[in-house]
């Protein structure tokens, strides 16, 4: 069975994420898989080296990023309610994708910018066009739910999403940590039945 990491930090993700690109490239050509996404915290640092290196070894290579999308309106800059965001990953599909993954990423850092560059539902809306969104860790709105036990408005939450990317362009992303017991939690899919 074909496996591909959909969610990978590289050093570009700072304080995060240790891999180099090319060690990571190394590493996923080791292991015999024959693609691999980039999805670093906010910025795209990395994607022109990544997509080059990763082409050059026959790996295709999926550029994406790990967003931080707003409570409520990225413009707003509340001390003690704008610095808290959810996470949310977003994979390019195409060149379109590509474009509009530029674009939301230059609008989180000039125009949401708030601790972190921020987006939020209505501009991803309006660039969703050619993205993939997974659910993210377990800072994304719908684990966060799941874990607070909001299972309706996990759902609601997930079902937004969908409704913004498209029925088969949203995923719910299921994660392996032993070490985090609120993991565990977040991936239960039957909250969703």
């Amino acid at each position: 069975m074909k496996f591909t990491h959909l969610h990978v930090h590289t050093h570009y993700s700072l304080l995060d994420g240790l891999s180099k690109i090319d060690e990571l490239l190394d590493y996923v050509k080791e292991l015999g898989m024959d693609s691999v996404a980039i999805t670093d915290h906010g910025v795209l640092y990395g994607a022109v080296e990544f997509y080059k290196a990763a082409k050059k070894r026959g790996i295709k290579p999926i550029i994406g990023t790990e967003a931080y999308v707003a409570i409520d309106d990225m413009a707003l800059k509340r001390p003690n309610i704008d610095n808290k965001r959810h996470h949310l990953i977003l994979l390019v599909k195409n060149e379109t994708g590509y474009k509009n993954l530029v674009k939301l990423v230059t609008k989180a850092h000039l125009e949401g910018y708030y601790y972190k560059p921020r987006v939020d539902e209505k501009i991803l809306a309006k660039y969703s066009d050619g993205l993939i969104a997974l659910s993210a860790c377990i800072q994304g709105k719908v684990p966060q739910l799941i874990i607070a036990g909001k299972y309706k408005e996990a759902k609601k939450a997930a079902l937004k999403y969908q409704e913004i990317f498209g029925k088969d362009n949203f995923y719910l992303e299921v994660q392996h940590h032993p070490g985090i017991k609120e993991q565990a939690i977040a991936n239960r899919p039957s909250c969703f039945v």
